[in-house]
């Protein structure tokens, strides 16, 4: 006799040949249009699901998870992030929470230093004087930005995605510079010819460069407040493609519009699509939709983590990424 397959809701459009094979494997309800679920949806959801796959886009606190009675088994997040998701609440009810780490580095990687040189080679001005057809010639002194080799590129988490940050920056002779909860190993410090700052204040104060790629905890959040920022200095410039609430997105904006801060680079927002509307007029700013991740491969190699957790649950054992609350 067959065992009965697992059923399985997706809150969100995945790409078709991840669709395709999740509906292969399990008795799968895939989202029709490509909008987050509704509060109401997601309740009859993990109401009648033994595995969810929520998206950054779904909220799943501990309120939700309480109405998720005693089916719900597993919930098999697509994306490496989980501050969406009640994971102590979800363990406490008996709920496996998996993630899927490790595919998007070198997409999100790709994409900061996308940023860093959009931002010191002033590219945004430069788009601008294209499309408004003012362009009168090239000029000796016109659009002038910085060079990035040989500045200093302060990373603030050095996790996957620093490390693949700071393998690229060397690529462009940029200065490696990092502060980290943990000091990286003497090898790998060394093959970047990394220097570690225990002290965040004293290495903001110094670079010419700061990429955000922490994770968004409580204790990050708004890691980059005013105080900080104000340390920064006038001719540096901050991107971030991790988490919008490491960053007071308010301060940050009053600081560029005052020259304060040189330029930014924006894949991520404080309050997700809700952009202070002061940073859209700024000729020193690039602000991206949340595309760090945003390629066919790295989307597809994170839809087969996904899968590989859920049929491994369902053969009994451990998801490879479970995230348990002490990873946090």
């Amino acid at each position: 006799m067959s065992k009965k397959r697992l059923s399985v809701v997706v809150t969100r459009r995945l790409p078709e040949a991840v669709e395709t094979r999740l509906s292969e494997l399990f008795d799968v309800r895939l989202r029709e249009d490509d909008t987050p679920m509704t509060r109401a949806e997601l309740i009859e959801a993990v109401k009648g699901a033994d595995v969810l796959v929520p998206t950054l886009t779904d909220e799943i606190d501990g309120a939700l998870i309480g109405q998720a009675g005693d089916r719900l088994k597993l919930i098999a997040n697509y994306g490496a992030g989980v501050d969406h998701i009640d994971v102590s609440t979800a363990r406490q009810r008996g709920v496996l929470v998996s993630n899927t780490p490790g595919v998007l580095t070198d997409d999100t990687a790709d994409m900061t230093m996308a940023l860093i040189l959009a931002v010191t080679r002033r590219m945004p001005a430069g788009m601008s004087v294209i499309q408004q057809d003012t362009w009168d010639g090239w000029a000796p002194t016109a659009l002038m930005g910085r060079r990035v080799s040989g500045c200093r590129l302060g990373i603030l988490g050095m996790g996957r995605i620093g490390q693949a940050v700071a393998h690229r920056a060397r690529a462009f002779g940029m200065q490696i510079h990092y502060h980290n909860r943990r000091r990286l190993h003497d090898q790998i410090e060394e093959s970047f010819e990394a220097t570690y700052w225990e002290s965040l204040d004293q290495m903001v104060a110094r670079m010419d460069v700061i990429s955000v790629n922490c994770p968004h905890t409580p204790t990050t959040f708004h890691l980059m407040n005013a105080r900080r920022l104000k340390l920064m200095k006038p001719d540096a410039v901050i991107v971030n493609t991790s988490r919008g609430e490491v960053i007071d997105e308010n301060a940050l904006t009053r600081m560029l519009r005052a020259g304060e801060i040189a330029g930014a680079g924006l894949d991520v927002y404080e309050h997700g699509t809700e952009i202070n509307p002061r940073l859209r007029d700024l000729e020193n700013v690039v602000l991206l939709p949340h595309m760090g991740s945003a390629t066919l491969e790295g989307r597809i190699e994170m839809g087969e983590k996904v899968i590989i957790n859920i049929k491994t649950f369902d053969d009994g054992h451990r998801p490879p990424d479970q995230v348990v609350p002490s990873m946090l």
